[in-house]
């Protein structure tokens, strides 16, 4: 039953039919607002008008749209003589009040209110009336159109488009987001930001401070043509540096063409040749520059400069006024249930009142395109899930499928409107089988028949969702027509998990689109689902029941399984009813979490009520895959997301751009466009401009690939980019030339690149022709004539390559915590759109095939010395050579262990590199996770890494022979081997995160699960050394078969071109 004042209105619609080429449409009611307002619970506050003030009192628990409406008539009874309000409606105002000198819009019009934050605050002022001022809407002016015209354009989306909305929330989202926003900027250091060091907090490898005699360095300082060679400790910080040196150059500053009256606050340390700058009190040993500099045995070269002016990072004044916290905020259950109280004092009613099951009535579907096999029968499925909780489903009858299939039936669920969660999904999924060949027997089954035709193969076509409780937590009611999402290709593979699905955006495309036509019911009064209150618990956990030794032994085996390991019913039972043992390890919150039955509302109190006593979470020290592991798309609940969020603060820079990638995919998984996570970002990348510039890359190539995820990337985007200095003029700028004089090279922010060397550039020999583009260095303090080499690719997808490489250089800083440096060379590699990016040219590196075909031909891929005669070519000196071969060593250990982790495959002579110092490394990951190639039906992947004859010939040996650096080989890859092992649980969240972005070698759990059995999940550490070594012997055993397989590709030219992966 549904309790008295929530009548429903007209829930039998009668079936509309389309008309001859036009859609149904979605017809919206206004809710039911009451005139009269109780004499009870009243706000005096004083409405400041155009025309005059006025003290009213306003009822407590009315909406802000009703407050207007009255302000409204109160001034025509007022101002009678006059017609000003009378020419004007309340729509046409809007309300403001002023906090802390800052001027605030309250924005949402069906906010109750008492939970108004401007309440809130004047009570904490203990203002008796409080003062807003009505103030009339103002029309864009034409430079602000042209701006946003512009924004929209570098965005790759209209945000301004609402053709495509269910409600306001896009807006909503763009007006929230502006706090966050100006706050982030008002707190930042201006120097600071302008000079964007790049530091690390992670100690110094042993490895490094070994190569470093008596904690001394030697550092170039340059002015103009001078240059001075000065000697630093490593623990001293820039700020020392300078101030030692002008001490030692007082009387030599004409030298180094400083000015008499110039001392080192007039100056900042830069990094020869590139955008990067040395200062600040950190220790110098914490620099990247630095540190790569001390890996590569390099000297290190800083530029005295004057330091950026930080006025040109001053942002443009905000256009709109700023949205409070509070806005879109429901009130509790006492503040909004119907219990107890008169009718005409209820404005909004609280969802915990609504007993009855939740329903939707199916009208029907319209396509515009009928499928050519006419032998079909379709039905719909209708699901309401909480990430990937099945909370309740139904399904319609099959029917024939026409260009229209009609129901106009209703669905109800197994589950009560008081229990909907926020974030819970309506997914409605059109499926098609083949006819029953007999009669229509499809038609005779009943609307929840499990199953349409259970000997029929159905095929997923279709799908839509719609959130049930709204961005500003009301219930969904009325009709929708909703244009759907088409099903790529033959339909959804088994097994096959797609963030696309999750997605709460309709197909923009409605003139090509399936739509389907639906009915939520109405009601007199919003539906607000309410704030939850956590209730004091004075016995604490004396309550609870002491847990048997043997099950807290049964709960710690639960909490040690890797998350690969699903849970059985079982298992969820015992975490939740220890859950307050389970509590206190944070280990155990995914699993805690994941088992929490989200479609009780009861159920989902409890769980805030306990995690009000996360203080093991809280304090516990960071471990990034926990909280990694909240925000996938498991977890739908804002709370939780919350939580996780909240503990990845405390993250330093350098590991915000480690996981970056897969922080930009989890926004997917949020519910809703203004979440914890979105503003996660934008505060990241406003506080550092390296976060910043590659946050804008990452949305940006998202907004150009994920049509069902655009709008929501793009109000990121736009939040970031309204605060960049100087935009419009750069925009103009660049909309008047062709090609810019210089542009920041998009996978490498320090770098400058200039003009085009044009003798240099090619178009590549590959398929996709890509080109490659060599351009001067813009930056003059460059001590290198070396150009920037940059391929051009348009027609792949490079997020894959972005992947392996984000975790290369992942398994880099592993594997330096444990003092080994194996020389990976993750070079830069960047989506910039929809399937356009750029690689970073590696210099002075050539392929193996090039080398093998330099000599003697083709057959140079069976000539074992034919690789160490290169080296000792490019490297005479007997000294240099022994170092590249040591190079070699490591680097080829590095590789063989993260390509046999990562199930890299196709591996040829043309996707692996040397460079003339000895690094080897691998380029393309087109093929990984086991997702190996197959030639003429033949797996080419019989080995699991490759160690070729050739390669064990630069390390002295051959067949099954040994040697001193061979033996050096096996010890890194075990050493690097059982460090990955320990990390498994990280790598393991940091796919699964990637696993719904679309990738093709990247759809399923299955996929994941080979990194499990690659780390040998479960095994001992001397088991997993001695599987590692075997590897290694069948590597050995199977080098002729790699050789016999690059044979091949050199004479068959299974991949087109040398050129094609110089990168």
């Amino acid at each position: 039953m549904i309790p008295s004042g929530m009548e429903l209105e007209n829930s039998e619609q009668p079936v509309v039919l389309r008309d001859d080429n036009k859609r149904r449409r979605r017809r919206m009611k206004p809710h039911c607002t009451s005139s009269s307002l109780s004499a009870t619970e009243l706000i005096t506050i004083e409405f400041v008008l155009p025309t005059s003030n006025m003290l009213i009192d306003i009822a407590s628990n009315c909406t802000v749209e009703q407050m207007k409406a009255q302000v409204w008539m109160r001034a025509i009874e007022r101002n009678q003589n006059s017609d000003y309000y009378h020419k004007f409606t309340p729509d046409q105002f809007v309300l403001h009040y002023q906090k802390k000198g800052q001027w605030y819009e309250i924005y949402d019009k069906h906010q109750i209110i008492q939970t108004l934050d401007c309440i809130l605050y004047w009570k904490v002022l203990q203002k008796k009336v409080g003062k807003i001022h009505v103030v009339q809407k103002q029309k864009p002016t034409k430079e602000v159109q042209e701006f946003q015209k512009q924004l929209n354009y570098l965005i790759g989306y209209d945000v301004t488009d609402i053709s495509n909305v269910h409600d306001d929330e896009l807006e909503f989202a763009r007006r929230r987001l502006v706090t966050p926003r100006t706050i982030e900027v008002s707190c930042r250091d201006p120097k600071l930001y302008s000079l964007h060091p790049w530091t690390t907090s992670k100690p110094l490898p042993e490895y490094m401070l070994s190569r470093i005699v008596n904690n001394i360095i030697f550092i170039n300082i340059h002015r103009g043509t001078t240059s001075q060679k000065i000697k630093v400790a490593i623990d001293d910080t820039p700020d020392t540096i300078l101030q030692s040196f002008f001490t030692k150059m007082a009387k030599k500053k004409s030298l180094m063409n400083i000015p008499e009256d110039h001392s080192e606050l007039d100056f900042v340390l830069r990094v020869s040749g590139r955008d990067e700058y040395i200062v600040g009190e950190t220790p110098i040993r914490n620099f990247h520059w630095i540190r790569q500099c001390l890996k590569n045995g390099e000297e290190i070269h800083l530029v005295l400069d004057d330091p950026p002016d930080p006025n040109q990072d001053e942002v443009q004044k905000e256009e709109w006024p700023l949205v409070d916290d509070c806005t879109g905020v429901s009130g509790f259950h006492e503040q909004l249930t119907i219990d107890g109280k008169d009718h005409e004092r209820v404005f909004t009613i609280s969802l915990w009142d609504c007993n009855r099951k939740f329903r939707v009535k199916i009208i029907g579907i319209d396509i515009p395109v009928l499928p050519r096999n006419t032998d079909l029968t379709v039905f719909v499925e209708a699901n309401i899930q909480h990430g990937q909780q099945l909370l309740s489903q139904k399904r319609t009858s099959a029917k024939p499928f026409n260009e229209e299939v009609l129901w106009n039936v209703w669905l109800e669920f197994d589950i009560k409107i008081k229990d909907l969660p926020k974030g819970a999904l309506l997914t409605l999924q059109v499926y098609c089988g083949k006819a029953p060949a007999s009669s229509t027997k499809a038609n005779l089954q009943p609307h929840d028949s499990p199953s349409p035709d259970s000997k029929c193969k159905t095929q997923l076509l279709y799908y839509v969702n719609i959130l049930l409780i709204d961005h500003r937590s009301l219930l969904r009611t009325g009709d929708y027509v909703l244009h759907m999402w088409k099903i790529s290709g033959k339909g959804e593979e088994q097994g096959c998990i797609n963030a696309d699905k999750l997605t709460s955006a309709t197909n923009p495309d409605k003139e090509n689109s399936m739509a389907i036509s639906i009915v939520l019911d109405k009601y007199c009064h919003p539906i607000a689902l309410p704030k939850h209150k956590i209730a004091a618990d004075p016995q604490g956990d004396r309550a609870r029941a002491e847990m048997p030794n043997q099950l807290r032994k049964q709960l710690e085996e639960i909490i040690a399984t890797d998350l690969l390991n699903p849970l059985t019913p079982e298992d969820k039972e015992l975490l939740w009813h220890f859950r307050y043992e389970s509590i206190k390890h944070p280990k155990a919150y995914p699993k805690l979490l994941s088992s929490v039955k989200w479609g009780q509302q009861e159920i989902v109190a409890e769980t805030y009520q306990l995690l009000a006593k996360r203080d093991a979470w809280d304090y516990s020290t960071l471990d990034v895959g926990l909280p990694m592991q909240l925000l996938d798309c498991n977890f739908s609940d804002e709370n939780v997301r919350a939580m996780a969020v909240q503990k990845l603060e405390s993250l330093d820079d350098d590991d915000v751009l480690h996981y970056l990638l897969q922080l930009v995919q989890a926004v997917k998984f949020e519910p809703y466009h203004d979440s914890a996570l979105a503003r996660f970002l934008l505060k990241r990348g406003l506080r550092n401009k390296r976060i910043g510039h590659f946050l804008f890359w990452f949305l940006r190539s998202e907004i150009a690939q994920s049509m069902h995820y655009q709008q929501r990337f793009a109000v990121i985007l736009e939040a970031y980019l309204r605060v960049i200095t100087q935009l419009k003029q750069k925009l103009e700028k660049l909309q008047d030339s062709k090609f810019p004089e210089c542009f920041r090279v998009p996978y490498d922010p320090g770098l400058k690149a200039g003009a085009l060397v044009i003798e240099k550039c090619k178009i590549m020999a590959s398929k996709k022709k890509p080109l490659w583009l060599e351009f001067k260095c813009a930056d003059p303090t460059s001590l290198s004539n070396e150009t920037i080499g940059i391929i051009f690719k348009h027609g792949d997808d490079l997020r894959q390559d972005m992947l392996i490489l984000q975790i290369l250089r992942i398994m880099e800083s592993i594997w330096e915590e444990q003092s080994l440096d194996l020389c990976l060379l993750p070079y830069g590699c960047i989506s910039t759109g929809n399937k356009i990016g750029m690689i970073e040219i590696v210099k002075d590196a050539t392929t193996i095939a090039k080398i093998q075909q330099s000599t003697v031909g083709n057959t140079g891929a069976f000539k074992d010395e034919i690789l160490n005669q290169w080296l000792r070519e490019k490297c005479v000196i007997e000294e240099k050579f022994q170092a590249a071969v040591e190079k070699f060593v490591y680097s080829c250990a590095g590789y063989c262990v993260a390509t046999f982790v990562l199930g890299i495959g196709d591996r040829h002579n043309d996707n692996i590199m040397i460079t003339e110092t000895g690094n080897l490394f691998h380029i393309d990951f087109g093929h990984i996770l086991g997702n190996y190639k197959s030639f003429l039906g033949i797996n080419k992947e019989r080995v699991p890494f490759v160690l070729t004859p050739d390669f064990l010939f630069v390390m002295g040996t051959s067949g099954k022979k040994t040697s001193p650096r061979f033996q050096n080989f096996q010890d890194i890859c075990v050493r690097a081997y059982l460090a990955l092992r320990k990390h498994t649980n990280l790598l393991i969240i940091l796919f699964s995160m990637m696993l719904m972005t679309g990738m093709p070698q990247l759809t399923s759990k299955e996929d994941i699960e080979y990194i499990r059995d690659a780390l040998t999940v479960g095994k001992n550490e001397e088991d997993a050394k001695k599987y590692f070594l075997d590897q290694i012997e069948v590597c050995r055993d199977k080098g002729w078969t790699v050789q016999f397989n690059w044979f091949l590709h050199l004479v068959l030219g299974i991949k087109q071109g040398v050129e094609k992966h110089s990168a």
